[in-house]
């Protein structure tokens, strides 16, 4: 009991996991160029100039800037973004928010006080009564939130 020395368990062996609630983060004074893919969430506090593809939740953060394309499941934006956003889900545009330029969505909540000058669809993929996500792939709802509200989709 007291004087074995002898180790009986063998050390646990762990391998590296991405868990589902990790969040990329892209700090304040970093500037990306190009084409970015990421499966988990992305915090954007720097600036991106070009192509965002994320399969979870893009935050641009108050510091943060996006000039491009972003695809992504569900955005909020209290910075700034200028291009081609696509949202499958929910996009949640604060009272901090700049967007310009053309929003394809399925929900939207635009906060009072935001800048807010785009062209906006909200129907990704809606025909023959099926909604459907960027990449073409049937989506969950097609209800839609707009400032607070609900409207349905309706062909």
């Amino acid at each position: 009991m007291f004087g074995n020395s002898k180790n009986t368990e063998e050390p646990k062996k762990t391998t590296p996991t991405t868990p589902s609630g990790t969040l990329n983060v892209l700090v304040k004074g970093t500037v990306l160029e190009g084409s970015l893919r990421c499966e988990s969430d992305l915090r954007v506090d720097g600036t991106i100039k070009g192509k965002l593809i994320c399969q979870a939740k893009v935050i641009i953060g108050p510091t943060g800037t996006v000039d491009g394309e972003i695809h992504c499941q569900n955005a909020v934006i209290e910075g700034n973004f200028k291009g081609t956003l696509t949202v499958t889900e929910l996009l949640n545009v604060r009272e901090t928010a700049e967007v310009d330029g053309e929003i394809n969505t399925n929900k939207l909540i635009v906060q009072s006080g935001a800048k807010f000058n785009v062209s906006c669809k909200m129907e990704i993929g809606v025909s023959n009564g099926t909604a459907k996500n960027f990449e073409g792939k049937p989506a969950q709802d097609a209800t839609k939130v707009v400032a607070g509200g609900k409207a349905e989709v309706r062909n």
